[in-house]
């Protein structure tokens, strides 16, 4: 009988130990789920991860609605693979939790103006992009920016998780970077004075300045040409497929061309379409 006692809780624990990894092996498949096309329609609603805060590309306006750039194009994504653009579940993120979304699962597309880089691309694939872009720098007036030389010994205000960020930190270790999680806090740290410039997309920089006086973009192209485009989690091959193939459709049509008319014409005018769009995903 005294075996038989010391042998039962041993299988009891025994049994409780394989339960706990099973459950995190669960998890761990769970993790590693990717959202496949029948999975989201049944759902209902595709999950889109936008910015808040990067006006004309992702923002919420007064009214408290996704506006924007990589807005308008999600919304047309939802309509064509649901039906309707307002089953569109806009998940607000910051630049440098867009990968994390992917590999949770809080998302199934990143459409926050996510620039393609190699070291990305080893975490997330990429679908074929929508627009071009570079990094540019701007400055007040007072204290104007023309090289990247003169921040040298200065503070470069950045944003965690961009280009820009990993731009100064690879070719411009001598560049002091103040970094922040948020675009607004950028732009506030630059009037306060907390530091000399910002150095982020000259798309950004560029839509900003014309709209703050007393601060111009001095440097509107720094390092190569990059180009922006939807990301989903790495091995989803279905969902990603689904977006080339849209982008192609949507090519077809000039959707990107109006895109840009609709939201980022007031800001750039024409002289910048056809530098920034890319139609077709071409």
């Amino acid at each position: 009988m005294i075996k038989i006692k010391r042998i039962i809780p041993l299988a009891v624990s025994v049994v409780l130990a394989l339960g706990v990894l099973a459950g995190c092996s669960a998890s761990t498949n769970t993790s590693n789920a990717k959202s496949s096309i029948d999975e989201i329609k049944e759902r209902g609603t595709i999950k889109i991860g936008v910015f808040s805060d990067k006006n004309p590309f992702g923002y919420v306006d007064a009214n408290g609605k996704n506006q924007g750039f990589d807005v308008y194009i999600a919304k047309r994504f939802a309509k064509d693979l649901l039906g309707d653009e307002s089953k569109v579940e806009f998940v607000l993120v910051d630049a440098a939790s867009r990968v994390a979304y992917l590999e949770s699962n809080k998302v199934d597309i990143i459409m926050a103006n996510f620039t393609v880089t190699d070291e990305r691309k080893q975490k997330v694939d990429f679908a074929n992009p929508y627009m071009k872009v570079s990094l540019g720098i701007v400055s007040p007036d007072s204290a104007l920016i023309n090289s990247i030389d003169q921040l040298k010994g200065k503070k470069a205000i950045v944003a965690k998780g961009t280009t820009a960020e990993t731009y100064l930190t690879k070719n411009y270790p001598d560049i002091e970077q103040l970094k922040f999680e948020q675009y607004t806090e950028i732009f506030e740290a630059l009037k306060d004075g907390r530091g000399t410039a910002i150095v982020n997309d000259n798309t950004e920089v560029i839509a900003w300045a014309k709209q703050n006086p007393g601060f111009t973009v001095g440097v509107p192209s720094l390092g190569g040409q990059d180009t922006i485009a939807p990301a989903v989690k790495k091995g989803n091959k279905e969902l990603l497929d689904w977006i080339n193939n849209e982008l192609t459709a949507l090519g077809k049509e000039n959707f990107i061309h109006k895109a840009y008319d609709v939201t980022l014409a007031d800001v750039y005018g024409e002289d910048y379409k056809e530098s920034l769009v890319i139609e077709g995903g071409k």
